[in-house]
């Protein structure tokens, strides 16, 4: 049987990229980058003021000058005033306003006083050198320079770069159409009253939120009941329409686990099926012969949303282009020991050591079926279950919930 990384490997060697489409700025955010920013100018444009005060020559501090005869006020956003050529000459200036030409310094005003319309220095001006409160022209980035490189998930701080080249429009990759479909007679809808045979529908609900909390917002939900010809229907139509489907429960061996035989009768080539790990060991992986990925998860919800995490999550980054990250280290807060020969996916939470490292402490489920043991924790561990035995301060991958 598989182990995780094994099973990752082929569900990533199996999956096609997603094509790419224009984006206003306006909706980018969250969306993965197919293109490179580049600096359209240099970054500061100008020589840039960081500080309210005035604008001034060092050399005129180096002689011994300290009163300044001030000849204007400019603001930002104005074009440069030129410095007179009187040694005592001076600008008041705002932030972020262009430095005056002759200017090489910039006083801040706490320390300065004021006299009519003279500046006298109260500061130390041994303190004050060429380029005092001056943000550089070109000193963030020379023009043509690359920032932003493809693959990057767009957050604020990369829009805020896109915009300040001049990137109205950004090429990104397209937002697959994502089905996820819960299986199974005893599902009813969230605001049916279930019978005493019955439960609500959850899993596709948890798995629709995590992925549009990721940024896959285009999810549609079905139901498909254990009913032959109705999973041969709809199971068709959403293969056909949908570019990766996400399948909750009846891909096990129970006698009306009737998917694996449908999935086969309609194309679906079947990657592997079951990996040794826990929870989730029944996972399925196929493609269809229009290369849409299908994901059958375990039906028990804590499988099914742990196997989305590790498995579906990142087969949608690298769908989208988006440059891969190993999982963050952590360390275990207290030893374990493992009694079975699987990886074990045991749900932690997080807290912060002696020396400001992440802790992970274990907070075990009841059953694989207990959403609600989720409820706190902040993601899972990857727990290999060659090593056995993991002491206290074990550093092992975590792959968080959000």
């Amino acid at each position: 049987m598989l182990n995780p990384a094994e099973a990752e490997k082929l569900i990533l060697e199996n999956v096609a990229a997603l094509q790419r489409e224009d984006c206003p700025i306006m909706a980018a955010c969250g969306r993965v980058l197919r293109m490179d920013l580049r600096s359209d100018r240099d970054l500061p444009p100008y020589d840039r003021v960081t500080m309210d005060g005035y604008a001034l020559r060092t050399s005129a501090l180096a002689a011994g000058t300290r009163s300044f005869r001030i000849e204007g006020v400019q603001a930002a956003g104005m074009r440069a005033f030129k410095l007179g050529p009187d040694p005592e000459a001076c600008i008041e200036i705002m932030t972020g306003a262009v430095l005056p030409e002759g200017a090489d310094c910039v006083v801040p005003y706490e320390d300065t006083r004021r006299d009519g319309t003279m500046m006298i220095l109260t500061g130390d001006a041994a303190q004050l050198g060429p380029g005092n409160a001056l943000h550089r022209r070109g000193s963030d980035h020379r023009a043509g320079e690359l920032i932003v490189r493809a693959g990057t998930r767009l957050t604020g701080r990369e829009i805020a770069v896109a915009a300040a080249c001049g990137y109205p429009v950004l090429t990104v990759a397209q937002l697959p159409r994502i089905a996820v479909v819960a299986t199974g007679d005893e599902l009813v809808e969230v605001d049916v009253r279930p019978a005493a045979h019955q439960v609500r529908r959850s899993n596709d609900h948890a798995l629709r939120a995590a992925l549009v909390g990721a940024g896959y917002t285009n999810v549609a939900r079905f139901h498909l009941r254990d009913v032959r010809h109705e999973i041969e229907h709809l199971l068709w139509h959403i293969i056909a329409e949908m570019d990766l489907v996400v399948i909750a429960g009846g891909i096990s061996k129970g006698k009306f686990d009737y998917l694996p035989a449908e999935l086969d009768r309609q194309g679906v080539r079947r990657i592997f099926q079951g990996v040794a790990q826990r929870p989730g060991k029944p996972l399925w992986f196929g493609v269809s012969a229009r290369n849409t990925p299908v994901f059958a998860l375990p039906g028990n919800p804590v499988s099914a949303y742990t196997c989305l995490h590790r498995y579906v999550l990142p087969a949608l980054a690298h769908m989208s282009g988006e440059v891969r990250r190993p999982p963050r280290t952590v360390a275990l807060a207290r030893k374990l020991s493992l009694k079975s020969s699987l990886t074990y996916f045991p749900p932690v939470r997080l807290s912060n050591g002696p020396r400001a490292e992440w802790l992970a402490s274990t907070d075990e489920t009841n059953t694989s079926g207990d959403f609600s043991g989720l409820v706190g924790t902040d993601g899972f561990v990857e727990l290999t279950a060659a090593s056995g035995h993991f002491p206290a301060g074990t550093p092992v991958p975590f792959w968080s919930w959000v």
